[in-house]
């Protein structure tokens, strides 16, 4: 059973993986990758954030798949880490 949702899980890239104790999804971690944002650096979900919010404050033009990608993090952050 286990092999089998490991294979769902290599096949679909909006299924979310644990990487260095952060939830991220294939499609967020390519997204990422592309602006050479490694998930591997960083070993919260709080400097994941961070450091992309710091490269879309210092980005001269507007970057809307990781904005997106900022966006989805912080409501994952939010909704899986806050007490309410």
């Amino acid at each position: 059973m286990i092999e089998k949702y490991d294979d769902l899980c290599a096949t679909n890239d909006n299924f979310l993986r644990k990487k260095n104790n952060i939830y991220i999804t294939a499609k967020q971690e390519k997204i990422l990758e592309k602006y050479n944002i490694s998930v591997d650096k960083y070993s919260s979900l709080n400097e994941l954030i961070y450091v992309i919010e710091e490269y879309l404050n210092n980005s001269f033009e507007y970057l809307e798949d990781l904005d997106l990608v900022s966006q989805e993090l912080s409501e994952f952050k939010y909704y899986n880490y806050t007490n309410k």
